[in-house]
C-alpha cells in the first residue's frame, strides 16, 4: 500500500509541475508575441508583447468609430510599458472608450496594472482588424458623456443590467476615452 501512495504522490506532483510549466510557458511566449495570443478566455486575458504588425492609419479626419458598436473585443498596447492586451470597447457619440472593472477588488489590485500605467502615460495604439490607430487614453469620471458610456457598457457587456455611476465614483470602474494622439 505504501508503494501505491508513493507512486500516487509522484504522479500528482508531476502533473502539478506540468501544469505550472505550461502556464509559465504561455506567459513567456505571450510577452514575445505580436500582441495578444488568444481570442477566447483565458488566453485573451494574458498580457502580451508589443504590436509588430498592422497598417498604421493616419489621416486628418477622425475615423467613423460606429463600426465598433458591436465588436466584442479589441486589442490595445501602451507605449510605456510596451505591452498589449485584449479589452472591451464601447462607442458612443462617435467617441470610443475602454473600461477597467474590479479595480478595488483584491484580484484587480494584483492583476490590473495597465490602468495606472495608462493614467501616467496614456500613449497607446489600438489594433482593430490589422489596422493601428495612435491614441491617447484619458481617464474620465464625470461629464455628460459618462452616462451614455455606462449605458453602452450595460447594453453591450452587462446584459442590460444597469452599470451605476457609483462604480465610477468609488474607483471600482475606470473608464478611459481613446482620444486622437497629438504627437
Amino acid at each position: 500500500m505504501k508503494i501505491f501512495f508513493v507512486f500516487l504522490g509522484k504522479a500528482v506532483g508531476g502533473f502539478i509541475a506540468l501544469i505550472v510549466l505550461v502556464v509559465i510557458s504561455i506567459f513567456v511566449v505571450a510577452r514575445f508575441s505580436d500582441g495578444p495570443i488568444g481570442s477566447k478566455p483565458p488566453l485573451q486575458m494574458v498580457t502580451a508583447g508589443p504590436f509588430k504588425t498592422g497598417e498604421l492609419v493616419i489621416g486628418p479626419k477622425e475615423p467613423d468609430w460606429s463600426f465598433l458598436k458591436n465588436y466584442p473585443i479589441v486589442q490595445f498596447q501602451l507605449l510605456d510599458p510596451p505591452r498589449s492586451r485584449t479589452t472591451f470597447i464601447m462607442e458612443t457619440s462617435g467617441r470610443i472608450f475602454i473600461p477597467s472593472g474590479y479595480m478595488n477588488s483584491t484580484m484587480g489590485k494584483i492583476w490590473k496594472h495597465w490602468p495606472k500605467e495608462a493614467e501616467q502615460d496614456g500613449r497607446a495604439i489600438l489594433r482593430v482588424d490589422g489596422k493601428l490607430y495612435e491614441r491617447s487614453m484619458v481617464r474620465i469620471n464625470e461629464g455628460e458623456i459618462l452616462d451614455d458610456v455606462l449605458a453602452e457598457l450595460s447594453r453591450k457587456y452587462a446584459g442590460g443590467f444597469p452599470v451605476s455611476k457609483k462604480d465610477v465614483d468609488s474607483g471600482n470602474l475606470w473608464i478611459f476615452e481613446l482620444e486622437p494622439r497629438k504627437n
